[in-house]
Formats: structure tokens, sequence, C-alpha cells
């Protein structure tokens, strides 16, 4: 927020100097961002003085050029070309000195230099009035009054304004400190503190009165929950021209371009007090009545930007008995608005509900100076105030008449709000003692009253425009930021206590398998949990599931909460394929949502995402793809560094997936791992294979609690390999060997491993032949022939008998 020192001189008489105040507001939790000069012409005209045209002839080499002595004050006059038509003996006229730097339109800087036109010096330049950059005029130079002495410099002359602009950090609670008047405020607070005691200076409006009553609009508020407030006055015989220089310097220091004085001025009125306003071409307010209501969905409404916007059911307009001729609190439709033409307007002031504000604003995509200040709270009783001064100035600067009453529909008047104070509670959250005078002086300099007084406690009744002060703890610091927070003693102890916490915490697990992931290669992704609601079409699986949904979104492709990590995967993965980086390894660490029958659901999971290559090209290895068992196998370590053994492995059900498999244990799904399914790659415009594993992260915490490590010694005694070829039927899986050849010995059978699978010629149909090598070892002596030979031969008659299968 930008703040006018300059204009909050008109509130606060203050001398000191730009920086002493911005550390004073910044100690008041105004935080200063920064201080940047403004000049009402850049450059300040700076170099620019009056000279008097001693003598003016033709110029010798040119038809349309002068050759001009100007005297400027100094010792000798200058000699100037001047290509101006208008120019001639004994005016007075602005001169831009040779070094001079003045600025164009565009405000692009050029240097005033001495040089040679068509054989003649020039030493100088005599200016026009938009190369001043005061006016817009290039018909010729400018002509000064008569009386000004030569040499004056010419930033007296038009009254250059320069002023300094604080960039204030105002944080969303301080919606009373959204104005010039705000700040002066809390400013006069701070100095009172500091023993400056300096008046704050209100704008009047005592002389406020009717001066007829020939124009009368009628309001109707049909929710008041929706505007609890809502004023309106009428003004006739206006007009409508640029506004002064003196309001135009204003608005421009804050970054505001002025467009006409009746807009202007409730720009004006908005950034001093903190109060929007509006103003409606009355002669187009049809009926002459003004009705605020809500529109039916899909009624359609231009605004003034030109844009065409489909209104919400409650979306709250003010209407006429026609249509709908704004959006109440947030913007102007373009029909309604303030043109050249307006002669007569209704003025509108109103406090609307700030919830309602805010969810227009931001289904339309819009954030204006009014909705940002409806949307935190304005204080509603001053409104009126606002109407006042806001048409008292207009009267000023476009003349015309008020026309009619105020209207003031208020029918349920705002309660103050009460806290009772206990002067213990603010020892506990301040840490020391302020004295009880200084707790009153501070609450008075911020116009708290006091309502009652006893020995432990004060009865207080808050300001309306203090909006964000509700309770004990508010007030608690809105005394310590006046009173001061470098004044709060510190202790040169530090205090801590350290924490019990569980090996198994959430936390701690994450950053030993993270640190694994990324030891392979693994890049960790942040995505947002907010996300499209399209994606759902996407799965039918995900269709059984009830959405979360956002009841404030930002915009409808952020407004469900995600059902699954795979598609915030994809948008990552699409966003880096299309800069030329294909072959990732990425995780994420993440929660799912889905509505329950009483709450919302909140699930941890673990996604991996793994497309291209495992290795970029190079002539010491093939490249090599990523595949289906490189991913198992990442799974397969994860679960291995938490002692987790999945008891079942089976295929995988879900329409996520082309293809997969499901890691589970006691009935509980730990893992469902895959390749992503085609339609999914190409709604991301993915043309290449993607493998997803998707790890549930709160059953693997369970499961890895209920671990127990054992130990044992390293085995002293030699382990032996044998293999078997085997033919099998082709259905067979691995898992079915491995869980046979587990149960059919236990005691010496260390390790199975699936070396080679050959599908092909030579083999009977329906057939396939795995090559396998068994790993035979005895804790407490050396494995013999005998003892080896009968091993493999359980094993293979386990095998010819189970599973039918036969060594090749």
């Amino acid at each position: 927020m930008q703040i006018s020192y300059n204009w909050l001189k008109q509130f606060i008489k203050l001398d000191w100097d730009s920086k002493q105040v911005a550390e004073l507001l910044t100690d008041l939790g105004l935080e200063v961002e920064g201080i940047t000069p403004y000049e009402s012409v850049k450059g300040g005209l700076k170099g620019v003085v009056v000279g008097h045209v001693i003598s003016c002839e033709q110029h010798p080499n040119a038809d349309r050029l002068k050759l001009t002595l100007v005297d400027i004050g100094g010792e000798a006059p200058l000699q100037i070309v001047c290509g101006a038509p208008n120019v001639a003996q004994g005016q007075k006229v602005p001169v831009a000195k040779i070094g001079t730097v003045l600025y164009t339109a565009e405000g692009t800087p050029f240097t005033i230099k001495k040089g040679k036109i068509r054989g003649s010096e020039s030493h100088g330049m005599i200016c026009a009035e938009d190369e001043l950059g005061i006016g817009e005029s290039h018909e010729g130079i400018m002509i000064l009054s008569d009386a000004l002495k030569p040499g004056t410099p010419c930033s007296k002359v038009f009254e250059i304004e320069n002023d300094e602009v604080f960039e204030i950090g105002l944080t969303p609670n301080r919606a009373d400190a959204m104005s010039h008047f705000g700040v002066a405020r809390d400013l006069k607070a701070g100095l009172k503190q500091r023993d400056i005691e300096i008046e704050l200076i209100t704008p009047p409006i005592t002389h406020f009165n009717v001066d007829n009553r020939s124009l009368k609009i009628d309001v109707i508020v049909e929710n008041n929950e929706l505007a609890p407030r809502y004023c309106g006055v009428t003004m006739s015989n206006l007009i409508v021209q640029p506004s002064p220089d003196w309001l135009q310097n204003r608005l421009k220091s804050i970054g505001i371009t002025p467009k006409n004085n009746l807009v202007d001025a409730t720009n004006y009125v908005l950034h001093e007090l903190g109060q929007p306003l509006h103003a409606f071409d009355a002669d187009r307010i049809l009926g002459k009545k003004i009705i605020v209501k809500t529109m039916p969905a899909g009624t359609k409404f231009m605004t003034l930007d030109g844009q065409e916007r489909e209104l919400h059911e409650e979306d709250l307009m003010i209407c006429d008995i026609e249509k709908p001729m704004c959006i109440a609190g947030v913007f102007g439709g373009i029909y309604t608005g303030v043109t050249e033409d307006t002669r007569s307007i209704f003025l509108e002031s109103a406090y609307f509900d700030p919830i309602s504000i805010r969810k227009s604003a931001k289904r339309h995509g819009l954030n204006t100076d009014a909705s940002f200040r409806f949307e935190r709270g304005i204080d509603i009783e001053n409104v009126e105030y606002s109407l006042k001064r806001a048409a008292l100035l207009i009267k000023e600067i476009a003349g015309g008449d008020i026309t009619s009453d105020i209207i003031d529909l208020y029918p349920t008047k705002k309660k103050d709000n009460e806290v009772f104070l206990a002067f213990d509670k603010i020892y506990k959250l301040v840490g020391q003692e302020i004295p009880k005078d200084t707790i009153k002086s501070i609450l008075a300099s911020l116009e708290i009253k006091v309502k009652n007084i006893t020995e432990t406690g004060i009865g207080l009744v808050i300001p309306t425009y203090r909006v964000d002060v509700q309770r004990p703890a508010d007030v608690i610091e809105e005394i310590l930021r006046i009173y001061g927070y470098n004044n709060i003693d510190y202790s040169q102890k530090f205090n801590a206590s350290i924490a019990s916490v569980s090996k198994f915490d959430s936390y701690k697990i994450e950053g030993i398998i993270g640190t694994q992931l990324v030891s392979q290669g693994f890049i960790e992704i942040l995505s947002n949990s907010l996300t499209s609601p399209e994606y759902r079409d996407l799965s039918n699986e995900l269709q059984t599931h009830n959405a979360v949904q956002i009841l404030n979104p930002l915009s409808t492709e952020l407004s469900v909460l995600r059902q699954s990590l795979l598609f915030s995967g994809m948008e990552a993965i699409a966003y880096n394929i299309n800069r030329k980086k294909p072959n990732l390894r990425l995780f994420e660490f993440g929660n799912t949502y889905h509505q329950g029958q009483d709450k919302p659901i909140e699930q941890k999971h673990l996604g991996l995402f793994i497309t291209g290559n495992l290795q970029g090209d190079s002539w010491v290895a093939a490249t090599k793809r990523s595949d289906f068992f490189y991913l198992k196998g990442i799974v397969q370590n994860i679960l291995k560094r938490l002692g987790i053994y999945p008891s079942s492995l089976g295929p995988l059900e879900g329409d996520l997936y082309s293809e997969g498999i499901s890691l589970s244990s006691q009935d509980t799904v730990l893992v469902s791992l895959g390749v992503v399914k085609q339609s999914i790659l190409r709604y991301f415009d993915i043309k290449q294979e993607v493998l997803f594993a998707d790890i549930h992260w709160g059953a693997l915490l369970q499961m890895a609690k209920q671990n127990k490590i054992t130990y044992q010694q390293i085995p002293k005694y030699p382990e032996v390999k044998r293999d078997l070829a085997l033919l099998l039927d082709a259905k067979t899986t691995f898992s079915d060997i491995y869980e046979l050849a587990v149960r059919a010995e236990k005691k010496i059978l260390k390790d199975i491993n699936l070396f080679d699978v050959y599908t092909g010629e030579n083999l009977p149909k329906g057939k396939k032949s795995y090559a396998i090598t068994f790993t035979l070892q005895d804790d407490h002596t050396t494995l013999t022939d005998q003892k080896i030979d009968k091993t493999m031969s359980n094993l293979q008659q386990s095998f010819e008998k189970e599973l039918g299968a036969e060594l090749r």
C-alpha cells in the first residue's frame, strides 16, 4: 500500500523527515518497505529558468527558424535557435539550460546540449509545455507572465510538487490502516507514547446541506445481511472535466491515473478515509429506483473494462428496475458509469458483507481497490461521514447542487464490541509489567474506550473501525505495538525443552527413505494439493469416492483436493518433457483426500514416477530404458529398508494402470505399481511410457512399528549355489516357485534367484523355461554333497508334484 507523506501531513502536522516517520510506522506494525520520491513533473524542472527574449531575428540559413538572444539572469544573454512560430521579442519564456535533463511523454530522458543548427550556435532550448511535461500542447513555446524575473527557477513558477511515498507492507488484518487517515491515526498514537502531542485533523463536513430536492432516487435493499448499511445522495448540474492539479498530484503520487473530477473524487475519498464509493450516472438509472439484490445464475453483465461476465446467484448486485448496474463492492457496469456527458449522479456509500464481496471478486477474477477494502472489513459507522465528505469535494471541484436528502438504510445498528482485559493476562503474554497508567493512555490514544475498571482488569469498548480486535489477546497486541516491542526487556538466558519423539515419526522415516531415493537418482517434487476436478473423469475408480470440494476456490482448476498423487506427478512430467527433460525419476510425499460419511479423510502416500532412459547416451554403455522391473526393485528396496516383507503379490485391480501388481500384507494393500494407462498419457500429451508406484505410507509406518529387529552372527560356513532349469506351464509365476521352495526347505535355503526366462522355439505349446539359482547354507556346519543333493532332490520333487514342472 502506498501512502503519500504530503497527504499524510494534511491530517497530522509533523516536521519529521521521512526516514524518522518510516521508523516509527514500522515500530507500530505498519512496516515501511521503501520510500520513493515523487515529482509532479518528472525531473522537477531542474535547470529550467525564466528567460527574457531580448531580440528575435530570422535565421540566416533557415526559413522556419529564429535566432534569439535570451536573458536568463546571467552575466550575458544566450543565443538560442528556436523553431516555434510564436516566439517574439519581449516575451518571458521557459528556458532549459545546457546540461538540463528533460523527459519525453514516454519517460525517456534527453539532455540539452550546446549545438549548431544550420551554422548558428544554440546554447539552450526555449520550451513548449509538452517538452516540460506540464501539458500536452506543442503548438508553440510557453509564454510566461511579464512580471517574472529572468533567472527565476520554473519549479517555483509552476509550483512543482515534491513528495515522498511510503510503501507499506500492510498485514491483512489491518483494515483500519488502509487509508491516509488511518495511518495518521496510528502515527498520532505512536507519537503520544513518545510524549509528542499532535492534533489529528479530521476533514470537516459541517457545511454539508441539501440545496434542493429536485432529484429523488428510491433505494430498496432486499438482503440486509449482504448489505447491512446502504447510503446514497443525488447531485445535479455537475460539470465533468479534468481534476485540479492538487488532486491529480495526490492520486498520481500513489500510482492512480486521474480520469475526471467525479471519478477522481471518489478515488480520493477512498484513499483518504478508506471508504469505497461509487458514482452512477443518474440519468441512466431506469425508474429512478435502485434495488440491491442478487440476480439469477447465468445473467449476463458487462463491467467497466468492457468484459461480459456471467453472474453467480450469490453475487450481490446494484440494479435499477430493469438491469444490473454494478457488482456491489467490486466493479461498476459499463452502461451506468460516469462519462463526459454526465450531469447528474447518484453517489453510493455502503457497507457490504466481507465474505460475499470476497467470493464475488474471486469468482470473477477481480481485485479492485474497493473489493480489497470491503473484503477485509471497513468501518460501518464511517459510511455516512464519507458520503458527505465526497459530496462536498465533488461540489468543490465539479460545481452542481446536492439535490436529495441522504438515504441511509441501516436497519440493525452494529453492537459495540466489548472486551474485558485482565491485568495479569497482559503480564503473561508480554512477559513484563506495563504501568496501568501507561496502558490507559495507550488505549485512549487508540480510541478504545474504558467502560469500567477494577483491580483485576478493564472493561473496554472497541471502536467499530477495529474489526480485527475481538479478544483480550488482540487488545494486548495493540498495547504492545504502541508501547514498543523494543521497550520489552528480554533475558540473557535461553531456555529450551527437549521433546520426546518416536523413531517412527513420519518425518524421520520420510527423511530416511527420501535420502535413499535421492541416492538412487530420484528428485523430490512438491505439488499443490488443490487440483482440477477434470482429473476425476480419467478414472472410474476415483469417481466412486466423493471428492472434497473447496468452498471458495481460487479458480476452477484448483477447486478440489487431490484424490491421487498420480496427476500432480503427471503435470510435473509433462512440464519437464516439454522443456527437453525426458529422463525423469521423481518422488513425492503428499496427502490424498476423499469425503467420508462424516468428515473428509486424509491419507499420506509416497508416489514414485519413472519415465525415459535410466542413463543418458554414452560410448561406455548402451542406453537402457526404465522398465517395470526397475520400479519394482526400487519399491522392494524401500520395503526392505523398513523391514517389511509383503506376504502376497497379485495382479493390480484399477483403471489408472494398463498393467501392474499390488503388494499386500495381512490383507492390507501396501503398494500399487505399474504402467500408467495410455488414456491418461494422452490427456497430458505425454508420448512415452510412464511408470508409477503408489505407496500407502500410513500402512507402511504401522507395519514398521510392529517389526522387531533381530540380530545374528555372520555365518562362519560357506554357502553353496545350485541351478535348476525347469519346464513349466506358462501360467506359473516365479512367486509360485518361491513360496513352494520356502515351504519345502526352511532350514538351509537362503536365497532364490531367477536368472533366465525362455519362451519360444523348441518348447511345447503353453510352456516356458525358468533358470533358477538356489543358495544353500548351514549356520552350524559345512554342507556335504549328500546334504546338498538331498535338498535339491526334495525341491525338484516338490516342483514336479505341485507345479507339474519338468527338469530340462
